[in-house]
């Protein structure tokens, strides 16, 4: 490698208060010991140059989702004058969780979805416990469970949800997640990373504007075969999947009693390095590898 290599961790501005990203002193360390000039940008700074950077990285722009467009195009800048890791086109199908339909089109098992686009009528079910949330999201934030036909609350949510640009999406609740938690497979430079399990995150009775804790109970996790050829399935029906230089499947189990893709996180990934401190070495070298 000519030089040496700069690499941008892009992360959010926490508006004064302490980031929320654990990982990002532990990754920039690691990388500047490594002999990388590593520097942590906020994606929206204004006075960013993009182009000193040979790879734009990134890690934690945990605020994305209600700046959706103003992100896209912030890729769409970013990605024309430096490399973007993931790419802007993986961002932008990665964005809108109407790619779960998607992957069950090309048969990868994943959680049966319904989406309602502003001015569409919602249908909600009455026969099973179901989840509500918006298809531009992260964090449980505007995510709700219900019981079986309750729709008051549920409309309510929806309404709102609409009147603020989002599409619906309703799932059912899947019960298994009580029992098997639900496990995040994570791949970095084309490999399996390390696997994760955390509790559920929907709470009955807890209002869908509250904030949640994101990631409860977690600890490491061996996935299973049957979790691994999912996951691996899943990130095979990515457009540009080749390109991808970090991967987060997040897998429940299904009504079947088999794992079921919940969600792809290819944007902007919580890597829990703090829990899996032997994973750093490997991350660093993949990314001096991408830079």
């Amino acid at each position: 490698m000519a030089g040496t290599p700069r690499i941008a961790l892009v992360t959010y501005d926490p508006r004064g208060e302490e980031s929320k990203d654990r990982d990002l002193p532990v990754l920039a360390d690691a990388l500047r010991e490594a002999g990388a000039e590593a520097a942590v940008v906020h994606w929206d700074d204004p006075s960013a140059d993009w182009a000193a950077f040979d790879l734009a990285l990134i890690r934690s722009t945990w605020d994305y989702s209600w700046r959706a467009e103003e992100f896209a195009a912030w890729a769409e800048r970013c990605g024309t004058v430096t490399r973007l890791a993931n790419p802007v086109d993986v961002v932008r199908w990665n964005a809108d969780k109407r790619y779960l339909g998607q992957l069950a089109d090309a048969g990868v098992p994943a959680v049966p979805t319904r989406y309602f686009a502003p001015g569409d009528r919602v249908e909600l079910p009455a026969d099973h416990e179901y989840v509500v949330k918006p298809t531009s999201g992260a964090g449980a934030r505007y995510a709700a469970r219900y019981p079986a036909g309750e729709r008051d609350s549920a409309l309510r949510q929806t309404e709102r949800m609409h009147a603020e640009g989002f599409t619906v999406m309703v799932q059912p609740y899947l019960t298994g997640i009580e029992t098997h938690g639900e496990r995040a497979l994570q791949f970095f430079g084309g490999r399996l990373l390390h696997a994760s399990r955390k509790g559920a995150v929907l709470a009955p009775d807890t209002p869908y504007d509250a904030e949640k804790v994101a990631h409860p109970d977690l600890r490491p996790w061996q996935p299973t075969a049957a979790e691994l050829d999912v996951a691996e399935r899943a990130l095979a029906a990515v457009p540009g999947w080749p390109e991808l230089l970090y991967a987060r499947v997040d897998l429940v189990t299904g009504e079947d009693g088999q794992p079921c893709v919940m969600e792809l996180e290819l944007i902007e990934p919580n890597l829990f390095l703090w829990l899996h401190p032997d994973s750093v070495p490997l991350v660093v070298k993949a990314i001096l590898a991408a830079a």
